[in-house]
């Protein structure tokens, strides 16, 4: 008797999630590491950020991994926003080196960033505060006594005094390497071509060698 032979069937194919299909394709994280940055210039002189942009994704060699060809800006916060000031590409080893000449002086907020594109997550990284100075004549005084601004003068009291900027105004001063960022306390000096007083304890902060020129800004 002829029985004809029953035909497997293929077994169903395994369904695959979209959860899962999305999840192999994430973007993988990544890193800036600043190596250098040179935010304290004198006017007309460029500001310099160098680093690397590297891929921590779990496939990554060691943890990490240079990104090659990646697009990294300098940018600027303005209000709520950021503005960018410069960009590059990463080389081959996923370095970077940004440069932007400020074009007026003060202090502004700065950062690198990579947007990220559909392999890599975007990144960024503040740097602090860009400080542009000028050059500006100064001496110092001590002593004691009542200040134009309120208070009393004392050898540990930081401040400078100038002619015109109102009482509280705060000022960033750079001499030989050293920073302070000080108020306005007093008025003064009245000696042709000095455009500030330096307290004993400003004096001292800087290493100021007692009159010349400090860089200076706001």
């Amino acid at each position: 008797m002829y029985v004809p032979a029953t035909l497997a069937l293929p077994a169903p194919a395994t369904p695959v999630s979209a959860s899962s299909v999305f999840a192999s394709a994430a973007p993988a994280r990544t890193a800036l590491h600043v190596r250098r940055a040179d935010l304290d210039v004198l006017a007309g002189q460029s500001a310099t950020v160098t680093g690397t942009l590297r891929s921590t994704g779990a496939g990554a060699p060691r943890g990490s991994a240079p990104l090659a060809g990646a697009t990294v800006v300098l940018q600027v916060r303005e209000r709520r926003d950021w503005r960018t000031l410069a960009g590059t590409r990463t080389g081959a080893r996923g370095r970077f080196s940004l440069r932007y000449r400020p074009r007026r002086i003060g202090s502004e907020l700065l950062r690198v960033r990579f947007a990220g594109d559909g392999a890599e997550r975007g990144s960024h990284r503040r740097l602090g505060l860009l400080n542009v100075f000028r050059l500006a004549d100064a001496s110092w005084y001590g002593g004691g006594g009542s200040l134009a601004c309120g208070g009393w003068l004392t050898s540990a009291t930081l401040g400078v005094a100038n002619k015109t900027l109102p009482c509280g105004t705060l000022v960033t001063l750079r001499y030989g390497g050293h920073t302070v960022r000080v108020p306005v306390i007093d008025r003064g000096p009245y000696v042709a071509g000095r455009e500030y007083d330096l307290t004993e304890a400003t004096k001292r902060a800087l290493g100021f060698a007692g009159t010349g020129e400090v860089w200076a800004t706001r």
